[in-house]
């Protein structure tokens, strides 16, 4: 029998924080329809009009941040000094990015003139998206999506992962609070198979995913006998690169945070790092020592920097990794009894940096998602593009150093969607979000984002 319901485990404390139903089959279908019937009409809106209530239902994030952020903390166990932020930074600039970009982003593409011709290009939406969002950052990682295509004249379903039901539900609030017309978005909760259900069915165009690479692969396959598109941001094993010409104070204090920031369950988060022959010694004694000044704890206090990870199983298989890699060699930098909250069988993981590893271990090669880093020291920038390169994986990439030169050169050979220089775990709104290899496929945001949004239309008009 389907199970009807599902239950929020939050990590703080294993308490069931709320419970949701599954969408029934009848609402499923009323969901898909109306999005249909709306969308006909919202696509002959302006893009002023779509401009003006998406700002709206921005403002209301915002007047609502704090509330917002203890929501997000309880649900994922983010501390809630940070947890606020994801709406008033990261969600708000990528929001009215691209709301402003819009009417240019959109406007048709215009051929060279022929006489007694009309000729263009326009840019069509699709019809509806559907957005599966994941749970660790569930407002930055939705809204790549969410407001470019209601903005491009798109309606949207949103779907977010089970421990963050309440994000789909803020955004129904916010949109609602703007004024949105009904139908043009709306959310279900639904489970996997619900999911792999809705994306074959033929009123869905387009699938934007951001999840694990074996999410992208079922989608890939729901979507594969039918005609449509879908943007899958998967997985990444971001490696960051320190010179030994960087600025190293710098380069450690943005490399811990990179790698320990959300206690390591970003996409984009520093997962190994190569430095320097040169630097390699200065720059672990700095970053134990960094890392170890984080607090560990109930992310609802306002003195913890470091949460607990989503669930058990979580830490449980970073935990792996770690004993996995120590046993082949490796050595520890951090002593886990250093911070009092770390506690087996609970998310409590303490922060690990590894030395004396390879990329025979798993914890080289396979997305930890978790408070844990290796460093390798490597002998030349040969050495680091090569075992940058040896992932499966290709989200991001950093280097830091203070030739721009040398940076260029080096991210010229970097197999990645972004390649950063003296930053690392950032979305510029303006830069394509992209990945390769595992990483997966399509791009959000940028002027580009509304390409894969919409569909070409040409016009060629015989004028007299």
């Amino acid at each position: 029998m389907a199970q009807k319901y599902f239950h929020v485990i939050s990590p703080i404390d294993g308490s069931d924080i709320l419970q949701r139903e599954f969408a029934q089959a009848s609402i499923i279908e009323s969901t898909l329809e109306q999005a249909r019937q709306a969308q006909t009409s919202w696509k002959q809106t302006s893009i002023a009009q779509r401009a003006a209530i998406c700002r709206r239902a921005v403002a209301y994030f915002l007047e609502h941040a704090d509330i917002i952020g203890e929501e997000l903390s309880r649900q994922m166990g983010r501390p809630i000094r940070y947890t606020p932020m994801e709406i008033t930074k990261g969600f708000q600039e990528r929001a009215h990015y691209m709301i402003d970009i819009a009417e240019e982003a959109l406007s048709d593409i215009a051929v060279e003139e022929i006489p007694g011709f009309q000729r263009f290009i326009r840019r069509d939406p699709f019809g509806v998206v559907l957005v599966l969002a994941p749970w660790n950052y569930p407002y930055l990682t939705s809204v790549n999506a969410v407001i470019p295509a209601i903005m491009a004249g798109n309606s949207v379903i949103l779907k977010h992962a089970q421990q963050t039901p309440l994000c789909a539900e803020r955004y129904a609030a916010a949109f609602e609070y703007a004024g949105l017309p009904e139908g043009v978005f709306q959310y279900l909760h639904m489970s996997h198979p619900q999911v792999a259900r809705v994306v074959k069915d033929p009123r869905i165009d387009h699938v934007a995913f951001t999840g694990s690479v074996a999410g992208g692969q079922a989608v890939q396959s729901a979507i594969s006998e039918r005609f449509i598109t879908a943007g899958l941001e998967l997985g990444g094993k971001d490696p960051a690169y320190v010179r030994a010409d960087a600025d190293l104070d710098f380069a450690v204090e943005n490399v811990v945070d990179g790698a320990f920031f959300n206690s390591g369950q970003s996409c984009c988060g520093i997962e190994r790092i190569y430095v320097h022959e040169s630097r390699f010694d200065d720059f672990v004694e700095a970053a134990t020592q960094l890392t170890k000044s984080y607090v560990l704890g109930d992310p609802l206090l306002p003195e913890t920097t470091l949460g607990p990870m989503v669930r058990i199983t979580a830490a449980e298989f970073a935990k792996e990794q770690i004993a996995e890699a120590i046993l082949h060699g490796a050595k520890a930098m951090i002593d886990p009894l250093d911070f009092p909250a770390h506690q087996p069988e609970t998310p409590y993981l303490a922060p690990q940096i590894l030395i004396n590893v390879d990329h025979s271990m798993r914890v080289m090669r396979e997305e930890s998602f978790a408070p844990v880093v290796g460093i390798m020291p490597v002998k030349d920038d040969a050495e680091a593009i090569r075992l940058m390169n040896d992932s499966r994986y290709g989200l991001t990439a950093s280097v830091w150093t203070k030739d721009a030169v040398a940076a260029l050169r080096i991210g010229d050979q970097i197999e990645t969607g972004t390649w950063f220089m003296n930053r690392c775990d950032y979305l510029d709104p303006a830069l394509a979000w992209t990945g390769v290899k595992d990483s997966g496929r399509g791009v959000t945001l940028s002027r580009l984002g509304y390409d894969a949004l919409t569909r070409v239309k040409s016009f060629h008009l015989r004028l007299g």
